[in-house]
């Protein structure tokens, strides 16, 4: 990782707590296929910083030269119309290192921005027909940060939707019609206080972390004193820890790399859906996620097989946020979730006891 490439950006090693909500953001990463992260919680508690920071982290890309939808150059499926039929024809393809792109939705975007619209100027000024990409084609092959989500418009929220489910963005304008690849990491975060989400929308976010205010003096004083340190000197606090993010990165990338080889024993597998049947989660989703978010974190952990403590782990934020709400009932969804898990795998109270402590931590 080479300093000149960095974002002004905070650290992402140099968080202090919310390791619930690093470890879920580096799953993703991992494996994309979990279908990104919901962070809900407390005003001020470094969930911005923390997403943005995770960009820093990630290697660089190979895209095709000048194209606008970071098309991969060897990835059918990654590409735009326009770049696969240039490569069906035989064209060498030239390919230029790009930083996985980071796009932020802003809560006054309009669908054209979002989605893409017809290039006026290029109308005007040549008369003919041309698209103007919007965030969607920004972040292909990327992250995708809604801040607030819990305020965003019902329309733009069912465009992601069918964006995030498909991969694929489609416009049709003025006798236009582009299709073009949308993969990304669908991020968001809010503060519960300001309003709840659609089940629709948090059913597709593949995992849900809760974040509180950090209590404990020490640790207070821990952050104050970063982010102090960090607003001084941000290139000099940035290079003491850029041994850290280094190390972090390659870490990340070896994991994707181990990611293909990871297995999960077929009793493993039966008690997940157990857990997810007992809770009565809706559809199979939460049994995917689940399944997935365990072995990107055994390749994080650098090993080839899953084990007990790695659903234990996630399945609290894979589940929480899918269970049918109570409202008579006082108990918290994560502490549902963790419960049922100890008793389908036959784990004693002293162990469910130090498991939820680990997660609080």
């Amino acid at each position: 990782m080479s300093q000149t490439r960095q974002r002004r950006a905070f650290p992402f090693t140099a968080i202090v707590g919310q390791e619930e909500m690093k470890l879920a953001l580096l799953l993703n990463v991992i494996d994309p296929r979990i279908g990104g992260v919901m962070i809900m919680g407390d005003r001020g508690t470094g969930k911005s910083t923390t997403i943005r920071a995770l960009t820093d982290l990630l290697p660089e890309i190979d895209v095709v030269a000048g194209d606008p939808y970071n098309s991969s150059p060897s990835d059918p499926d990654l590409q735009s119309v326009e770049v696969r039929q240039r490569a069906e024809s035989g064209e060498t393809l030239p390919v230029e290192p790009r930083q996985v792109p980071m796009v932020d939705l802003p809560l006054g975007a309009t669908e054209d921005r979002l989605c893409g619209t017809i290039d006026i100027e290029k109308a005007l000024s040549e008369g003919v027909r041309a698209f103007e990409p919007g965030l969607l084609a920004k972040a292909n092959r990327g992250l995708l940060y809604v801040d607030e989500v819990n305020l965003l418009d019902d329309h733009l929220v069912d465009v992601l939707l069918d964006s995030a489910a498909s991969g694929w963005n489609t416009v049709e304008r003025e006798g236009v019609s582009v299709r073009h690849p949308a993969r990304f990491v669908l991020i968001g975060s809010g503060n519960p206080e300001e309003g709840e989400l659609r089940p629709q929308l948090l059913d597709r976010f593949g995992m849900s972390v809760e974040v509180r205010t950090v209590r404990d003096p020490e640790l207070r004083v821990q952050v104050v004193d970063q982010r102090t340190g960090y607003d001084s000197d941000p290139e000099g606090f940035n290079s003491h820890h850029l041994g850290a993010q280094e190390a972090l990165q390659q870490r990340v990338v070896e994991a994707q790399q181990r990611l293909p080889q990871v297995l999960i024993d077929p009793d493993l597998r039966i008690r997940i859906s157990a857990v997810c049947g007992e809770l009565n989660v809706d559809g199979l989703r939460g049994d995917i996620v689940t399944n997935r978010a365990a072995r990107a974190l055994a390749a994080f952990e650098g090993r080839t097989e899953v084990n007990d403590d790695d659903v234990a782990r996630v399945v609290a934020c894979c589940l929480r946020h899918r269970l049918r709400k109570d409202p008579l009932e006082q108990i918290d969804s994560g502490d549902r979730v963790i419960k049922v898990f100890c008793k389908i795998f036959e784990m004693a109270d002293t162990a469910r006891d130090a498991f939820q402590l680990a997660l609080a931590a």
